[in-house]
């Protein structure tokens, strides 16, 4: 209906318009190569507005618009009374002069006294106009008639006088300069035909493009605040001329669906609707000058969609038929598999979606596809796919994001063009096509606030055009959990995937490996950095350290038989490949005593403790070399009051207590059936249990109390201070409160503090179910989620959001993003 109103007030406009001949008194003086005219209906508020737009503030560190600004000192010192008009002209190969139109007053000029002002009147052609410096300011101006003409450009003044008699007005122009919207401080023309030269100043050598093939003539009704830039217009487009926008010509402009089915975690989308593919077709045989339409293959096609997620672009095509496109793809099918209850097909040709749909698909590689309800969605990775499955069956799409809802609340229902984005996805396009001279300027950590969009409406010869930036509404809770990635790696993982820091940008990255020993190294938007080849598994989880103290991080670690250090690009650190005998080495053990980077590596293997320092040579002053029984698990390091304490479990049922030096702190006197879990450090006590579900906690004399908790043999077991986590069977105990979960065979708890709260989190590996409980047993929402590991969790963008990482079918790992 909104769109129906707007379709109706223009036709009557554009009617009395053709009626009439009128030009604007003040249009007539503005030179027609003039690439982008501003008409100013209030000089003051259209001051006020850009002054205080966060946004043009955020833009104002870039080049581009600082030669704008120097071009523009020169309007402080003009105040015109009611209606003016800015052209900016080329003069010369992409250099643009500003030219000032306004009616003539006694006051239009305010120079403050004391400014060091200097007038130089000139002749030329019978007339004079004046060269004014102020406070080193160059500026020109002449009076014509009852009209006051000022500019940057002495030349653009002596055009205007020389070609006085002879200035017509563009016809096209004209027509929107009437229609204008004299209630928004100003009004924004852009001829499409004359405006390349300003753009291709601010692309990449590679993206140059020339914009007057969208539309000829654009009109933009201006209105800014504090929190939003909003450009509301018409464009034009000559029907005799090759124009994108024709391309949905005799089409009609349909509800988007792109963001339906589009991943929550997307940067960006962009759409292209029309309700009749066969004139889609006419129009885009006219537009590619070809001597065919092509065949009818995709005639169910409706709507075109590009998702942008993670540095990757995925495709969609909406249909409300699939039987052809099917038949065709069937042809092309060279693999599948099942994801979630979806089908994913591999395609042994992926170009076809350029050629049926060139100009709006280019360069894509539709290696793989899979069909969610009536949509075809096109990938070249499936990996991408599962991401678009994972979230439509969580209910967790694009459409339900706060950047999305702002923007469609100021834009119309239908489209035939729709971009909507996040700064993500401003700072994706802006790497990719942007002179990277100009973005380095832009702060987009400013941007993060806002949702941009951008919309156009075909309508006949005229499109309805809308571009957006507002701040987003954010809403007071998500409470989504949504997948965010998923990465398949050669072949099956062995370790439960876990981040790591990296020093460079602050951000997590993801550490894994393979049963074939590679080591993997995933970015933050799921990217594989680099594979190393390693001897055998590791054992345990992997450290970080920071061997030089220098703010750059190592990984650190043990395999069967190696105790390695590699640096983040996967390198071996010197002198850290040691190689033991034999074999059959514990999780390696990091102790940082006082928190000073001098670190000691524990390396037991059997009976043998072997303790190194940061350089890698072993530690003299250690003299627990060797144990009476094989050590079992990883040596702890716990600090109560100023007391260092070394703790590990043998063979036997030794606990065994020691001091930094190795020297026995600590008596235990109790043999304890150890189970398979680590010691941990309760109420300052040390904690652990039993295979027949006894918990033991040991004080700093070695009293020792007992508890019988009923525990089955392969319980799991994990504590922090105050907090104790228990998984016996089905059934979560945290805090003494118990949850009942679902019959499976479930991983131990794991305790997580984050952002000032407590997370736990279990994995029920037999039906591949995440749970993750607060420390008052409460599930948190949207649990559980698919995944077939135990878990890490941690804000791994910086993002004040937290990210999970576990396996996902046997050799992939997925993401999920907790909003």
């Amino acid at each position: 209906m909104k769109l129906k109103i707007l379709a109706v007030l223009f036709i009557l406009l554009i009617g009395c318009t053709e009626q009439s001949s009128k030009t604007s008194p003040l249009l007539y003086y503005v030179p027609q190569n003039s690439a982008i005219i501003i008409k100013i209906n209030d000089k003051p508020s259209f001051s006020s507005e850009l002054e205080n737009s966060d946004l043009i503030k955020t833009l104002s560190n870039t080049a581009t618009y600082s030669s704008v600004l120097e071009k523009l000192k020169s309007l402080k010192y003009i105040q015109p009374n009611g209606e003016s008009i800015l052209a900016f002209v080329e003069l010369g190969k992409a250099n643009f002069e500003l030219l000032l139109i306004a009616q003539n007053s006694d006051d239009l000029f305010q120079i403050e006294e004391g400014s060091d002002k200097v007038v130089e009147n000139i002749s030329y052609e019978g007339k004079s106009f004046d060269r004014y410096t102020v406070d080193g300011t160059n500026f020109f101006s002449t009076v014509l008639d009852d009209k006051i003409i000022v500019s940057s450009a002495q030349m653009l003044i002596e055009n205007i006088i020389r070609n006085e008699k002879d200035l017509p007005a563009d016809e096209s122009l004209n027509k929107l300069y009437q229609i204008a919207n004299n209630q928004s401080s100003a009004n924004l023309f852009i001829n499409t035909n004359k405006s390349n030269p300003l753009l291709n100043h601010i692309l990449s050598d590679g993206h140059k493009v020339d914009i007057s093939k969208f539309t000829d003539w654009v009109s933009l009704d201006f209105n800014t605040n504090k929190d939003h830039l909003k450009l509301n217009g018409i464009s034009m487009a000559n029907d005799s001329i090759i124009n994108y926008s024709n391309l949905f010509k005799n089409s009609h402009a349909l509800t988007p669906r792109t963001p339906t089915l589009a991943p929550m975690a997307s940067d960006a989308i962009m759409t292209f609707t029309f309700d009749n593919y066969e004139n889609f077709a006419l129009n885009q045989k006219k537009y590619l000058d070809r001597s065919v339409v092509i065949d009818t293959t995709f005639k169910a096609v409706e709507e075109i969609g590009f998702v942008y997620l993670n540095n990757e672009k995925a495709v969609i095509l909406h249909t409300y038929g699939s039987e052809n496109i099917l038949n065709y793809l069937d042809k092309l099918e060279k693999a599948s598999e099942e994801y979630q209850g979806n089908e994913i097909v591999g395609l042994s040709k992926s170009d076809f979606l350029n050629h049926y749909f060139n100009p709006l698909i280019q360069d894509f590689e539709a290696n793989y596809y899979t069909i969610i309800e009536n949509a075809f969605v096109f990938s070249p990775s499936p990996e991408t796919l599962k991401t678009f499955i994972g979230n439509f069956k969580n209910i967790s799409t694009f459409e339900k994001t706060s950047v999305y809802k702002t923007a469609k609340e100021q834009l119309a229902d239908e489209s035939s063009l729709l971009f909507v984005s996040n700064a993500d996805g401003i700072e994706y396009f802006l790497e990719q096509y942007m002179d990277q001279d100009i973005v380095k300027n832009i702060k987009t950590k400013e941007l993060s606030e806002y949702s941009f969009a951008a919309q156009m409406v075909v309508d006949d010869n005229f499109h309805h055009t809308n571009v957006l930036f507002q701040k987003i509404a954010h809403e007071t809770t998500l409470n989504k959990t949504i997948p965010y990635f998923t990465l398949q790696l050669d072949t099956e993982i062995v370790t439960p995937p876990q981040f790591v820091k990296n020093h460079r940008t602050n951000k997590d990255e993801i550490i894994v490996q393979d049963q074939d020993n590679n080591l993997y190294l995933i970015s933050t938007d799921g990217k594989v950095i680099w594979k190393k080849q390693l001897s055998g598994r590791i054992q345990g989880r992997v450290e970080q350290v920071d061997l030089y103290k220098n703010g750059r991080l190592q990984l650190a670690f043990t395999t069967d038989n190696q105790f390695m250090i590699v640096d983040r690009n996967g390198k071996d650190v010197p002198p850290f490949t040691f190689t033991f005998e034999g074999g059959n080495l514990n999780p390696l053990a990091v102790f940082d005593y006082d928190r000073k980077k001098d670190y000691r590596f524990l390396v037991t293997q059997g009976t043998k403790l072997f303790m190194y320092n940061s350089s890698g040579q072993i530690v003299k002053g250690f003299k627990y070399t060797k144990a009476d029984n094989p050590i079992l698990g990883t040596p702890k390091h716990f600090r109560v009051g100023k007391k260092d304490y070394l703790v590990m479990k043998q063979e036997g049922g030794e606990l065994k207590i020691l001091s930094r030096t190795g020297d026995t702190r600590v008596n235990v006197s109790n043999k304890i059936n150890f189970s398979d879990n680590e010691i941990l450090l309760h109420k300052n006590k040390f904690t652990v249990t039993d295979t027949k579900g006894h918990l033991f906690q040991i004080d700093e004399k070695g009293k020792t109390t007992t508890a019988n908790l009923n525990l089955l043999p392969d319980h799991g077991l994990d504590a922090t201070s105050n907090t104790l986590a228990i998984m016996n069977d089905n059934v979560l105990t945290i805090r003494s409160k118990k949850v009942e979960l679902d019959l499976g065979v479930y991983s131990k708890p794991r305790i997580f503090y984050l952002n000032d709260k407590i997370y736990i989190s279990v994995t029920d590996i037999q039906n591949q179910k995440i749970y993750l409980f607060d420390s008052q047993a409460e599930a948190i929402s949207n649990f559980p989620v698919p995944g077939n590991s135990s878990i890490d969790l941690i804000d791994m963008d910086n993002d004040h959001k937290l990210e999970l990482v576990a396996k996902d079918q046997d050799n992939s790992i997925i993401v999920y993003k907790i909003n």
